[in-house]
């Protein structure tokens, strides 16, 4: 069973990770640039500071078609859990989005399936949206082991969602983030599509043509509308390229030139 059909019904998600940088000053002129940005209707956008920056970001972002993400959030309510932030703190703080399961969670922070899902869990649980990452390795992608591994994470994620509507799923190949390597776009492609095959099988065929599976991996301006013309790519995760107002627009924009391109 293929979900392709109703692709066009899915708004294009563009996320901006912003990862572990920034100063006072730099994220001030990037909000200021950003709050510049013309988004086309059609695509949601998401920036993702630090959690230091939050509140910054918060009070200098004028650009209403922007929405603000954390980059994790605790599995935990709150109690004795030194140094994390807690899904109901980020919704206090009217935080509205958070990104789990990254893959620089998963391998350098060893953050392992389960406990991804139960951040997921209790982030949809405090009223967050979430952007869910899985994806595979070098060693086992080359071992042929990329559905098997995405499959392995996606069970997990499935097993603590409630609300579909509020989740996105970020397939971010670990062997193409910050690398400088992409996916192919047909290699993108054939596990989007998997994926959707793999949810409509497990979960049932609504979710699996509704949900948006979006690619993360070195996305750049220059590489973004070839992905973008991708049936099941839904949008990106993007990292490096997020802290370039410039370039960021352009990958905003990457879907409708990839419309136009069609026509």
């Amino acid at each position: 069973m293929s979900a392709s059909p109703t692709a066009s019904s899915r708004r294009f998600c563009v996320g901006g990770n912003w990862k572990c940088n920034g100063t006072k000053q730099s994220v001030t002129d990037l909000v200021n640039k950003l709050n510049a940005l013309d988004v086309p209707k059609n695509v949601d956008v998401v920036i993702a500071p630090t959690f230091v920056h939050l509140d910054l970001v918060q009070r200098l972002l004028t650009n209403r078609s922007i929405e603000i993400s954390a980059q994790n959030c605790h599995q935990f309510k709150n109690g004795a859990y030194t140094g994390e932030v807690s899904a109901e703190m980020l919704r206090d703080l009217s935080v509205p989005w958070v990104i789990l399961g990254h893959s620089e969670r998963r391998h350098v922070f060893k953050t392992d399936d389960e406990t991804v899902g139960k951040q997921i869990s209790q982030a949809l649980s405090s009223g967050l949206k979430v952007i869910a990452c899985i994806g595979e390795t070098l060693e086992e992608r080359e071992a042929n082991k990329t559905m098997e591994v995405c499959v392995k994470q996606m069970k997990q994620i499935v097993a603590n969602v409630n609300d579909w509507s509020r989740v996105v799923i970020a397939y971010e190949p670990v062997w193409a983030i910050g690398t400088g390597k992409t996916a192919t776009p047909a290699q993108a492609q054939e596990v989007h599509a998997s994926l959707r095959q793999w949810l409509a099988s497990n979960v049932n065929a609504s979710v699996a043509s509704s949900v948006r599976i979006i690619y993360g991996g070195s996305v750049k301006g220059s590489n973004a509308e070839e992905l973008a013309r991708q049936t099941d790519i839904d949008g990106f995760l993007v990292g490096g390229a997020s802290l370039k107002a410039g370039e960021f627009a352009t990958i905003c924009m990457a879907p409708n030139k990839a419309k136009a391109a069609k026509l």
